[in-house]
């Protein structure tokens, strides 16, 4: 019966140790992914302000 609990808290820990491999891996590519949105985000939004700034400059008679 020891054996038998041993080979049990064996896999056990075990699994553990999968589960959180897996959390902190999942945790880690959701935080990359978070900061290459807003990264892209910050891209666009400059894109975005050249294009306006660009449109004023054509728009002037001046």
């Amino acid at each position: 019966m020891t054996e038998l609990a041993g080979t049990f808290l064996e896999r056990g820990d075990l699994a553990h140790l999968a589960l959180f491999l897996w959390a902190s891996g999942a945790s880690s590519l959701l935080v990359w992914a978070i900061r290459e949105i807003a990264a892209s985000n910050r891209r666009f939004e400059d894109f975005v302000t050249e294009i306006a700034r660009l449109e004023k400059l054509f728009a002037d008679p001046d």
